[in-house]
């Protein structure tokens, strides 16, 4: 059993992009929908969809990947976890890696990206980053 869906979701995304999955399945929540829509909104995957029943329900996850064979996803790191939950105000929230990168942050308006949350002047809960 997980005690962190969201830390496993991180995990499985970014070990099957780095293996060259060209897809991977994740147990349903809809928090990990929210999520999985964010980061196909932000291209960071090429798609998402759901399978099975209504019991048995997964999201399955489809990656992008350059000529190369690098894919779009070059790191991840939680930072608001268990143990200790990290709250930014809309003045206190960066850009990540320059701009390439994004914050996942939970507001009072729901998931949305830094940029988003900027924008929109509002700060919460900084999930996780990615890269």
């Amino acid at each position: 059993m997980v005690r962190d869906p969201l830390s496993d979701f991180l995990v499985r995304i970014t070990n099957a992009q780095a293996v060259g999955k060209e897809s991977t399945l994740i147990p349903y929540s809809k928090f990990l929908w929210e999520v999985s829509k964010i980061l196909e909104q932000t291209s960071y995957v090429k798609k998402i969809d759901r399978r099975g029943k209504r019991s048995d329900r997964l999201i399955e996850i489809s990656f992008s990947y350059n000529p190369e064979g690098q894919g779009r996803i070059d790191g991840t790191r939680r930072i608001s976890k268990l143990s200790r939950r990290v709250y930014r105000k809309a003045s206190d929230i960066h850009s990540i890696k320059h701009g390439y990168g994004a914050q996942i942050i939970s507001t009072s308006k729901g998931l949305m990206t830094d940029r988003e949350a900027r924008k929109a002047r509002v700060g919460g809960e900084v999930l996780f980053e990615i890269w």
